[in-house]
């Protein structure tokens, strides 16, 4: 159970970092103070390090392999990403799409074995 818990919260505090990364950029894009390659190149950025805090608290409250508790959050992200993508915007997948989605997987997996790191060991007595 602490582990679905701690899942959950990961995917939230990564999906709540996304909606707030882009509704930033949406409203200094709204407001002509950024723009164009500048823009999107932020929109990655951002999305990475969303998805780096989120595997990072995932492997920070993981016991082992982090990787692998990254690998799985990544996954889970990126599948409701293709979904949205699937049904709202109806847009093939592209090599460039696919790139994309690994980088972000990798943000993750990164993120997670960061974070298993730098857990407070368990004393021993």
């Amino acid at each position: 159970m602490k582990y679905m818990k701690s899942f959950g919260i990961s995917f939230v505090i990564s999906l709540s970092l996304l909606l707030l990364f882009t509704f930033f950029i949406t409203l200094f894009s709204y407001f002509n103070l950024i723009q164009g390659t500048f823009m999107n190149t932020s929109m990655i950025i951002l999305y990475i390090l969303s998805l780096f805090i989120g595997g990072f608290y995932l492997g920070k409250n993981s016991f082992k392999k982090g990787w692998l508790e990254g690998f799985k959050l990544g996954i889970v992200i990126l599948l409701l990403f293709f979904l949205i993508n699937l049904i709202f915007f109806n847009n093939d997948l592209s090599i460039k799409t696919l790139i994309y989605d690994i980088i972000l997987l990798i943000a993750c997996i990164f993120g997670s074995m960061l974070g298993i790191n730098f857990k407070k060991e368990i004393p021993k007595n």
